[in-house]
């Protein structure tokens, strides 16, 4: 089936996007979206990948292939690149299915180039891998924390907005909390602290 929607670069967008991924320093879905245009040009030189050629290439789906050149043709670079946010407002949470989806997607590898999953990367992909229409990391947080601790083995710390760690509160720093690689349990799963015993005098 011939592509209704089809990338053509110019030079000028083809050079955009090459200095894109060179720096590195783009939100990581940005920079997984340039790699996908830079596969998908047709214009005279490029590569003219298909879509799963261009998703085996990546390590990313077919449907977020398409979704990519659909903005390009229909929007421009700018809007391939990152969507623009939605201004509607939705006051929902996640139901059973969606929460074992980011529960799922938490234990996973994190993208490329990150360490370790954030709650706004945990939340941009459930939004781009069509999970849900939109949801806060907020929400991500919440559910995260309600969730028990065996199912979040593997699960490593991401901060909140403000450099905040996710502990009793919100009042603590991210310099305070678990270092990189350490599973974080629901505050309702932490084990209590032990008193020091006491000290006799001989």
């Amino acid at each position: 089936m011939a592509k209704r929607y089809r990338v053509t670069l110019t030079q000028a967008e083809r050079q955009e996007l090459e200095q894109l991924i060179s720096r590195g320093k783009a939100d990581a879905r940005k920079l997984a979206h340039a790699r996908v245009l830079l596969q998908a040009d047709e214009a005279e030189g490029g590569p003219g990948r298909t879509d799963e050629q261009v998703a085996a290439a990546l390590d990313t789906s077919t449907r977020t292939c398409e979704r990519v050149r659909e903005r390009f043709v229909e929007q421009g670079l700018e809007a391939a690149l990152l969507p623009k946010p939605t201004k509607r407002v939705y006051a929902r949470r996640l139901d059973g299915k969606q929460e074992a989806r980011l529960i799922a997607l938490a234990c996973s590898k994190p993208p490329a180039g990150k360490a370790r999953w954030t709650l706004r990367l945990l939340a941009d992909e459930l939004v781009e891998l069509e999970v849900i229409d939109t949801v806060s990391h907020e929400t991500v947080r919440q559910t995260l924390k309600k969730t028990r601790p065996a199912k979040l083995s593997g699960v490593v710390a991401a901060p909140v907005a403000g450099g905040r760690s996710p502990g009793r509160g919100g009042s603590g720093t991210g310099a305070s909390g678990p270092p990189a690689g350490r599973p974080v349990l629901p505050e309702a799963a932490a084990k209590p602290r032990r008193r020091p015993g006491r000290l006799t005098r001989r």
